[in-house]
């Protein structure tokens, strides 16, 4: 079944002659609106534009299709208007990316006083980059930043990666070989331990050793478990290690259920940005996550 945004796309390319032209008269990424180009050509099995230097051509087979949609298209882009100005208020929806975790800490509490439609997902942080370009995301919430030349990032935070135990971890010895400065001393002590992980992500593990020991963390953690959140919970009041962001943990910290046992030498620190197109008609909506999240990263 053809994609609506596909004709869309085709129509916008038609109309301004370019790709840039289309992508800003339709808000989303130029990579978007080749992709939908792309997609509705190999649909119909043949090329619809000739691609001449900065111009889009179109081709016969182009012209055929742009007469035979055009006037069902705008009857359906009419009629999107109509009812949006037949309903009080139209309310626009806004999908945000980021971890699983970082939405439970900040947003989660506070998803159901914005005053528009909210889409979270979550995903590795490369594919929400991909998806911010290609307009299926509208904000990102990362420690990387991309590429693009259609998005901009917005440092706001900062998380400390450190090595955190439960409160009846006994860290005497450790702190003894901390300040012997003794590397492999303390490697060993550390493979001795209970260990928490993820299913998932272990890049805070893995860069957290090479980082401080300069190898490859060499062992698997002794216990998986769902996500970060789930290692806090599961070390509260209880014995183990883990690699973490320092923010997921400190009330735990603060309450003295999970205690920060080493911060590295040298630490291990990521800046938090926000992702955004530059052109994009949810500004408002986006500025205003964006101040919440704010807010909330300060009070942590």
């Amino acid at each position: 079944m053809v994609n609506l945004e596909w004709y869309r796309s085709f129509k916008a390319v038609y109309k301004t002659g370019t790709l840039t032209g289309a992508a800003e008269s339709l808000f989303i990424s130029q990579p978007g609106v080749s992709l939908h180009l792309s997609s509705l050509e190999s649909y119909v099995g043949s090329k619809l534009f000739e691609r001449t230097g900065r111009k889009m051509i179109p081709t016969e087979k182009g012209k055929i299709l742009y007469n035979f949609i055009i006037e069902p298209l705008v009857k359906l882009e009419e009629a999107e208007k109509h009812f949006q100005k037949s309903t009080e208020k139209h309310t626009p929806t806004i999908s945000v990316g980021m971890c699983f975790e970082t939405f439970q800490i900040t947003l989660e509490q506070y998803i159901s006083t914005l005053p528009f439609n909210v889409i979270i997902r979550f995903g590795e942080y490369p594919e929400m980059l991909n998806q911010l370009d290609k307009g299926v995301l509208d904000l990102i919430i990362t420690p990387q930043k991309g590429t693009s030349a259609n998005v901009e990032h917005e440092a706001f935070s900062s998380e400390t990666i450190v090595l955190v135990g439960g409160i009846e971890t006994d860290e005497s010895e450790f702190r003894q070989l901390v300040k012997k400065k003794d590397l492999d001393a303390i490697e060993i002590w550390l493979k001795q331990q209970k260990w928490y992980g993820t299913t998932g992500d272990m890049e805070h593990l893995f860069r957290f050793w090479q980082l401080n020991f300069g190898k490859h963390a060499d062992f698997r953690p002794n216990y998986i478990v769902p996500n970060l959140n789930s290692i806090v919970r599961c070390l509260s009041g209880g014995n183990g290690l883990a690699i973490i962001p320092d923010f997921l943990c400190k009330k735990e910290v603060e309450d003295g259920r999970v205690k920060v046992i080493w911060e590295g030498s040298p630490k291990l620190k990521n800046t938090l940005y926000f992702g955004s197109r530059k052109k994009t008609q949810y500004q408002t909506e986006i500025n205003l996550i964006k101040d919440l999240f704010k807010e909330v990263m300060v009070s942590i």
